[in-house]
C-alpha cells in the first residue's frame, strides 16, 4: 500500500483509539512513534499485561498485542480477548506458517510480522478498524500454496461473494454488486464456512475465511484491495 492509498478517505472522524501490548518497551516505543504520525490514530494505552491495558483503554478499537510475552505464548488470552470481540493484531517475530495461522484461527484479524516495518503496521491497524482484511508479505507466504485434500469445492458465486466482502465491502454493497439479495451473500459465506467446517478446518472469523481461501488458492493475496477505494464508503459487516 503506498503513501496516496494510505492518506485517503480521511474524513474527520475522531481517531482510532489503539492498544498497545508488548514486553520490550524499544518496541513500543518504536510503534508508538509509527503510529503518532498518522492521524487517523491515536494510541490509549500501552504495557506487558493485556488486561491492565485494556482496563487503562477499555474503549480501543484495534488491540496490537506481541505473541510472546514474558516467555508466554498467549494465544490463549488471544482468543479470549477476540471471543470478546476485540479486534486483535497480532504483531510478533514468531512468523511460522504454523504459528501464524494458529492465531487466525483464535480470533486473530490480522497476523504482522515485526520486521515488515512501519508501511505494513499502519496498513494493517487502519485495515483492522474497518473490519477490512490486509495481507502482509510474511502472512501472505504462510496462506499461499497449501494444496491440501481437504479442500473445500466452492461455487463459483459463492467464490465471487467472498472475494468481494473480503475487499472490504459490505454484504449490502456485495449484494448490489452481484445483483442479488442480500440474504443471499449471507447464504453464500455461511455455505463457504460450513464446507470448511466439515473439512475439519473451522473458519469462525473474516480472517481465518480470508486465510482459508488463500490456502488453497480460491483468493489471491492481490486480490485484496483491488476495489478497496470503491468499499471505502461502506462500513464493513461482520
Amino acid at each position: 500500500m503506498d503513501a496516496d492509498a494510505l492518506a485517503e478517505d480521511v474524513t474527520g472522524a475522531p481517531p482510532i483509539g489503539v492498544a498497545i501490548v508488548d514486553d520490550h518497551p524499544v518496541v513500543i516505543d518504536g510503534v508508538r512513534a509509527w503510529l503518532a504520525a498518522e492521524p487517523r490514530l491515536r494510541v490509549l494505552a500501552t504495557g506487558d499485561d493485556p488486561d491492565m491495558v485494556l482496563r487503562a483503554a477499555p474503549e480501543a478499537e484495534v488491540v496490537l498485542l506481541d505473541l510472546r510475552l514474558h516467555g508466554r505464548m498467549v494465544l490463549d488470552k488471544l482468543a479470549e480477548l477476540s471471543a470478546a470481540g476485540r479486534r486483535v493484531v497480532v504483531y510478533s517475530e514468531h512468523t511460522d506458517p504454523d504459528t501464524m495461522l494458529a492465531a487466525l484461527d483464535a480470533g486473530a484479524v490480522a497476523f504482522l510480522a515485526k520486521h515488515e516495518g512501519r508501511e505494513h503496521c499502519l496498513a494493517t491497524v487502519l485495515a483492522a478498524a474497518d473490519d477490512r482484511p490486509y495481507v502482509p508479505p510474511a502472512l501472505a507466504g504462510a496462506m499461499v500454496g497449501d494444496p491440501r485434500p481437504d479442500r473445500p469445492s466452492l461455487s463459483d458465486k459463492e467464490r465471487e461473494a467472498l472475494l468481494l466482502w473480503f475487499q472490504s465491502m459490505s454484504k449490502a454493497s456485495v449484494a448490489r454488486r452481484m445483483r442479488i439479495s442480500e440474504h443471499t451473500v449471507k447464504q453464500y459465506v455461511d455455505r463457504a464456512r460450513i464446507k470448511y467446517t466439515r473439512a475439519g478446518r473451522p473458519a469462525a472469523t473474516k480472517a481465518a475465511l480470508l486465510a482459508r481461501a488463500i490456502e488453497d488458492g480460491l483468493v489471491r493475496p492481490e486480490e485484496i484491495g483491488i476495489y478497496r477505494s470503491q468499499a471505502a464508503t461502506d462500513r464493513p459487516t461482520p
